[in-house]
């Protein structure tokens, strides 16, 4: 895949936000060119794609910004400095359960869907998701294979956010899978606590995605709500007890989109020369984590 562009020469960025498949492909031909890049999430399907992107990355001297939204939400930036100061953890959840994309986005946007995409395209495009998923987690049957697109999608939001969070887990202590890979479950070790996380897919019209990190006399929570609804807020909740008193508080902190916030700080890698938090080898810890999961699935049968 290559960039064709006349005026290639004047650009300093390049956004990827093409299918999943396509991701090493496309941020590969924009580094060569020397390209800041924003890749949507996931970075890549597999380790070597995610080294190939790094090597590429360095040997061009620009940067890469993988498009972990959530994690750019004021809410969830106040709650990392919450978590930080909380005193040890006890213990945390990640959750989530949402209904299908297509029941938020009918009723709130006009989406204009191509009907002239070739036959030999989309039969690429599953030829190149097979191969990948191939190589990331080896022979493995249509549930296992769904189950790992689904960590790549919906869950690498969530994965992504708890590792910024709480950190990375030392080991998965079992997993699950079910409904042809659609909802998992999973169960994470920490250094002095375990964290749940599950998610899935289903046809209820609602979306509940969430962050919980517990201590002894605090919760702190972070809501998300549907991003296919421009500026819904993600909402920041603590739980407190103080003696005798227990509070809760519930901060919006903004309206503000948290696309827009990442997108703000992407023009701030570009134009200030910094260094995002979500880099790929931010993102390769996702991959990391994602096979742990599938090898425990596997453990437990």
């Amino acid at each position: 895949m290559g960039i064709t562009c006349p005026s290639l020469q004047t650009l300093d960025a390049v956004f990827v936000l093409n299918s999943d498949e396509y991701h090493t492909a496309a941020t590969l031909a924009a580094l060569r060119r020397k390209k800041h890049v924003l890749l949507e999430k996931p970075m890549c399907l597999t380790l070597a794609d995610a080294d190939a992107i790094i090597r590429a990355r360095d040997e061009a001297g620009t940067q890469v910004m993988i498009g972990y939204m959530r994690r750019y939400a004021p809410a969830f930036t106040e709650a990392v400095e919450l978590v930080r100061n909380m005193g040890p953890i006890r213990y945390a959840r990640v959750r989530d359960l949402i209904g299908p994309n297509g029941y938020f986005i009918g009723q709130s946007s006009r989406v204009f869907r191509p009907t002239d995409i070739p036959e030999e395209a989309m039969a690429e495009r599953k030829r190149l998701a097979a191969q990948q998923a191939a190589e990331a987690i080896g022979d493995a049957p249509a549930d296992l294979v769904s189950t790992y697109r689904l960590l790549n999608g919906l869950s690498s939001h969530d994965l992504s956010a708890m590792r910024e969070l709480i950190g990375m887990p030392n080991r998965v202590i079992s997993a699950a899978q079910w409904n042809g890979g659609s909802f998992i479950h999973a169960l994470f070790e920490f250094d002095g606590f375990n964290a749940t996380f599950e998610t899935g897919i289903h046809r209820i019209g609602r979306f509940d995605a969430h962050l919980e990190v517990y201590s002894d006399a605090k919760a702190v929570k972070v809501q998300y709500n549907t991003p296919y609804i421009r500026h819904l807020p993600t909402v920041l909740m603590v739980d407190e007890t103080d003696g005798d008193a227990f509070s809760v508080s519930e901060t919006r902190p903004t309206f503000k989109d948290p696309y827009t916030v990442e997108i703000e700080t992407f023009h701030d890698v570009v134009t200030r020369r910094l260094v995002p938090k979500t880099t790929p080898e931010d993102a390769k810890q996702d991959l990391i984590l994602f096979r742990w999961i599938i090898d425990a699935i596997r453990r437990n049968g």
